[in-house]
């Protein structure tokens, strides 16, 4: 009897949202108004913050967000503080204030996106990152 193949399947982490880091030196709701002013958009301060959770499932922090679900474009934005309380949203990237998240984004290309955001006075720089690279972004899931 001849020796069977085994074949093996991997699947990666499948993140369904694009992710942008954003330095600002304005209050969330003053950079939420500046990004509506740039983008054409209402983002909106959610009633409940946005609640961090480890590998468990425990909550280890709370963050400020705000949301804006583009019904017309099928676009999800979502705006979250990255460090509140002493606590990081994304420990590895310290420097940034401010991250957001585009759900099933199909209008807009990261680096157009940047530059657009780049002509509000509440910005004062945006970087792209991918969020498979980090891995504190393993566990951030929208509903």
């Amino acid at each position: 009897m001849s020796k069977q193949k085994k074949h093996y399947l991997s699947i990666g982490e499948l993140y369904e949202y694009e992710l942008l880091g954003i330095c600002s030196h304005h209050s969330d709701y003053r950079l939420a108004f500046g990004m509506n002013e740039a983008l054409n958009i209402q983002l909106e301060k959610c009633a409940v913050d946005f609640a961090a959770t480890n590998k468990k499932g425990q909550v280890i922090s709370t963050h400020s967000m705000y949301e804006f679900k583009d019904e017309e474009n099928l676009i999800e934005y979502y705006l979250i503080k990255n460090k509140q309380l002493g606590k990081f949203l994304i420990p590895e990237k310290p420097a940034i204030d401010y991250f957001l998240f585009l759900c099933e984004n199909l209008i807009w290309g990261l680096d157009e996106l940047a530059e657009q955001l780049k002509q509000s006075n509440s910005i004062l720089a945006v970087y792209t990152f991918n969020p498979e690279e980090l891995q504190s972004t393993e566990h951030i899931l929208f509903n």
